[in-house]
């Protein structure tokens, strides 16, 4: 079937915060190049966090609302942003930030991550929702893309055991995850079924960005949330930790 990519929709929040970025900038005649001196990113990104199509992080916002003399306003605007009446910030495009990271690591509970799964398990997981499985489908083009991210998939042992769709589909799927760990930038990483480890919360996914900035997909039982918080990327790479020490791994040559 064939799949045809779409952009991801831009983000009303990050529109908002970059127009009013460029309005205070412009309004003293400064231009993006001094910008991107000031905070150390390339001019390019402050293009993009201008034109909401790149989320920046609290420090570059701090650094430029100073800069441009604005009383706090762009990091009010930042924290507002970030609030929406959600413990921890939902309005990060986390399609594109996928899109755009150097490096991908998933951990999923009960089933296959959906960058790693086949279509035929992707469409048993999904009851046939076609227009679903198309989009799943869409997103691992990252994985063959020029210059691919990074990747490493903690796969949970007891994911090869439980049954999704037909033992076709999960012969399929099997033979997929070892052609991906045999890609030289990829890793699958078998998490053994102790269940003594801190990885029984949740699935999520932490994004490496260019700038070695991070973000975080965490999926709950109401919704997917994003957060680039300190504190909430601290407490998951201590979980990686962990998962990784009850695991072996398989990775493609380099």
């Amino acid at each position: 079937m064939a799949v045809r990519r779409q952009r991801p929709q831009e983000s009303p929040a990050l529109v908002a915060l970059g127009r009013q970025m460029r309005r205070l900038r412009e309004a003293k005649n400064i231009k993006q190049e001094t910008i991107a001196h000031l905070t150390k990113v390339s001019a390019a990104q402050v293009s993009r966090i201008e034109a909401g199509k790149k989320r920046a992080t609290r420090s570059y916002v701090e650094l430029v609302d100073d800069y441009l003399e604005a009383g706090r306003s762009l990091v009010s605007l930042w924290e507002d942003l970030n609030k929406d009446g959600h413990p921890v910030p939902i309005w990060f495009d986390w399609p594109q930030i996928e899109a755009d990271a150097i490096d991908l690591t998933c951990y999923q509970l009960s089933v296959i991550a959906g960058l790693a799964q086949c279509p035929s398990y992707a469409a048993a997981i999904l009851v046939g929702n076609d227009e679903a499985v198309a989009a799943r489908l869409e997103r691992q083009a990252i994985i063959d893309k020029e210059n691919p991210p990074s990747m490493t998939f903690l796969v949970d042992e007891q994911t090869l055991y439980r049954q999704v769709g037909t033992a076709e589909t999960m012969r399929e799927q099997l033979a997929h995850l070892i052609s991906l760990s045999e890609r030289p930038n990829v890793t699958v990483q078998v998490v053994l079924s102790s269940g003594e480890h801190g990885g029984n919360g949740s699935s999520f996914i932490v994004a490496t960005m260019a700038d070695m900035s991070q973000v975080a997909y965490i999926e709950t039982a109401i919704r997917g949330l994003t957060t680039d918080n300190p504190e909430d990327l601290a407490a998951l790479s201590r979980v990686l930790v962990d998962l990784r020490c009850h695991g072996s791994s398989g990775q493609g040559p380099n």
